[in-house]
């Protein structure tokens, strides 16, 4: 809870851009999870400083969040301030090949951008949910190509809003599904991407099959988190869940989904407890059939209920 001479001072700074006690379901893709003490949106690097500054200052926990895709956020909710930076959506070229995309910029508006300018290299990340910060974060891909293959430079501001750094490759240690060696509670701000010219029709092309197969092979339809568990070396964690006999499992509103299952779906009035139970069974099912005991990739926040 956030004292109230602390919510006061919050106000004077960002106005209706800060709100209190909002439930995590508006805020997550799988729609499930109690309240955060706050969340706030920033207008601009400015007023993220302050905000920063001043949770430092009067010790209130912060969490940088992006559109809520690998994330699940239990029932009892989140201390402190979750921070979006959904205002940050600056995109634009860059001279040698590159192209600069704020956090906030979106799959769908990076997509676009690449398209209608014939700019390649990007084709990737089709249709994986989410802003470019989480991205980033996540070292997200599919196969063999992740994040961390076009990535030349990030831009992140200290957990205390004092400065801004510009991380480049060397300085960025990327592992499964993380972007490690960043304080705590930093933000990510942008990124700065390799990509090549081409012609805006293969381009077009390679996202509309990328698109394609995703809706082909995923449960795009009902809310998820996207994959639940991350493949074990030498093989897929929705195979080895779909070996265990549990797609189609359900526990309240939550069900491992039938078309991929190493996604969990939102029925409808699914809690984060019904999630979680079927994670754990997931995981029992799956060591007890093969001996390899899968680990999340999806992000576990919050408090039980």
């Amino acid at each position: 809870m956030i004292p109230t001479p602390v919510r006061h001072r919050l106000e004077d700074l960002l106005g209706d851009r800060i709100r209190f006690d909002v439930p995590m379901a508006r805020h997550t893709s799988l729609r499930v999870g109690g309240p955060a003490d706050a969340v706030a949106a920033p207008a601009d690097r400015a007023e993220l400083g302050a905000l920063l500054g001043l949770a430092r200052e009067c010790e209130v926990p912060h969490r940088i969040l992006g559109r809520g895709f690998n994330v699940l956020v239990r029932d009892g909710g989140l201390d402190g301030i979750v921070v979006q930076l959904t205002r940050f959506r600056n995109l634009g070229e860059r001279p040698g090949g590159l192209l600069r995309a704020e956090s906030g910029v979106s799959h769908s508006q990076l997509t676009r951008f690449c398209v209608e300018r014939g700019l390649a290299g990007l084709e990737f990340g089709s249709g994986i949910p989410g802003t470019i910060g989480g991205w980033l974060a996540m070292n997200a891909g599919i196969g063999v190509r992740e994040a961390k293959d076009v990535v030349r430079e990030v831009e992140v501001m200290a957990p205390s809003g004092s400065g801004i750094r510009h991380l480049g490759r060397d300085g960025l240690h990327f592992g499964y599904r993380a972007l490690r060696g960043l304080a705590p509670g930093s933000a990510i701000l942008s990124g700065l991407l390799a990509v090549r010219p081409s012609d805006p029709a293969l381009v077009r092309d390679e996202v509309d099959r990328l698109l394609a197969k995703r809706a082909g092979s995923q449960p795009l339809d009902v809310p998820s988190c996207g994959s639940v568990f991350k493949n074990p070396r030498g093989d897929f964690a929705g195979r080895l869940i779909e070996a265990a006999g549990l797609k189609g499992a359900r526990v309240g509103g939550a069900e491992i989904s039938r078309r991929h299952a190493n996604f969990i779906v939102n029925r409808g009035g699914a809690t984060a407890r019904d999630v979680l139970a079927l994670v754990e069974r997931a995981r029992e099912a799956v060591e007890a059939a093969s001996g390899i005991r899968l680990e999340t990739e999806v992000r576990i926040l919050g408090r039980p209920a």
